[in-house]
């Protein structure tokens, strides 16, 4: 490659990984062309996309971005299926390709950020539910306790009350 032509490829790698939220690198030999275009067609349906890049360049697009750590994940034949939103989203619709078109296809990694990620953390950000259902479950966990102390705080004049009725209703049976 002409020194022109690198650098192009460098700076485009280089805004591909500044602009991500999440990569996930995989081994892309013995996939299929077909097989690979569907997989790069259902992660643009999300937003994402799936590029073969060269070990050399995508290391030194790292390193611009003073991303170092990322560089040890560059290891042989690489693809990046990278995600520009939720990095869930990206994790899911990878994961669930790969498994329901049962292709074999390994993951070497991937990066979150500054944060570098195996193949583990990958299947583990698949299994998380999406952003808006985590936030409404913290929230959810906030307002229980607040709940509850309104309801002990409450129980006093609730019993207070309760004895001025049954006390009511004793002197109207007597009279």
């Amino acid at each position: 490659m002409r020194k022109e032509k690198k650098a192009q490829n460098i700076d485009r790698l280089q805004q591909e990984f500044a602009k991500s939220t999440i990569g996930i690198l995989t081994d892309y030999r013995g996939l299929k062309t077909l097989e690979m275009n569907g997989l790069r067609r259902k992660l643009q349906e999300t937003g994402g996309d799936y590029k073969v890049v060269k070990n050399t360049l995508a290391v030194k697009a790292a390193e611009r971005l003073n991303r170092p750590q990322v560089k040890d994940i560059f290891a042989g034949p690489v693809a990046i299926a990278f995600g520009y939103g939720d990095v869930t989203n990206t994790a899911k619709v990878f994961t669930d390709y790969v498994r329901t078109s049962k292709i074999n296809i390994g993951v070497k990694g991937g990066f979150m950020g500054d944060t570098v990620l195996t193949g583990e953390d990958i299947g583990v950000l698949a299994t998380l539910p999406p952003k808006p259902v985590l936030v409404a479950r913290v929230l959810g966990g906030l307002k229980s306790p607040l709940y509850s102390l309104v309801g002990v705080l409450a129980a006093p004049m609730r019993n207070f009350q309760g004895v001025l009725q049954a006390r009511i209703k004793q002197l109207e049976e007597t009279k």
